[in-house]
């Protein structure tokens, strides 16, 4: 038997459940009905180029959640060997989130765990597409080691402390 909350759950098309709540920039699920921040279309297949693009607009708006489901685009629609590389920079964004929203345990795990994975593919020589793969870890580990040394809920600010991903812009 169905029970009331699951009669009212958000579904997709194929029945899957969603959940159609607005959330904030950082991915928060605000009451329904509130003004929220517009939620990044699932599934867009963009070229390197344009994921790097959109994800440090994203980054720099404050908004890393959002940027992380763009890389999340890219790692499955991209070629297999280059999953490591999105799989890493999503990690980080995510990472940032969970620091700007106050987790700083989970923060600084994933923010070191994306760097490694960015630092390993970066060093098998992939292409990183102009991105600052050694600029990048070094700002992951670097927010890793304050938040974790301290950093309690609302001391990371997500746009101020958005990574550069290209050298140069």
């Amino acid at each position: 038997m169905e029970s009331e909350q699951e009669r009212h759950r958000d579904r997709d098309q194929e029945g899957r459940a969603r959940s159609a709540r607005p959330r904030d920039g950082l991915g928060r699920p605000l009451a329904y009905g509130a003004e929220g921040v517009a939620r990044q279309p699932e599934g867009v297949v963009r070229g390197p180029a344009g994921t790097v693009r959109e994800a440090q607009r994203l980054l720099d708006a404050g908004m890393p959640f959002h940027a992380h489901e763009v890389f999340e685009d890219a790692w499955k629609s991209g070629p297999a060997g280059e999953r490591d590389l999105w799989q890493g920079l999503a990690q980080l964004a995510v990472g940032l989130t969970h620091a700007a929203r106050g987790n700083t345990t989970g923060g600084a795990r994933l923010l070191l765990r994306g760097a490694g994975r960015v630092e390993d593919y970066a060093r098998g020589g992939a292409e990183t597409y102009g991105i600052d793969a050694a600029g990048v870890v070094a700002w992951a580990r670097g927010l890793a080691a304050r938040v974790a040394a301290g950093g309690g809920a609302g001391d990371v600010d997500a746009a101020a402390e958005a990574p550069r991903l290209r050298v140069s812009r």
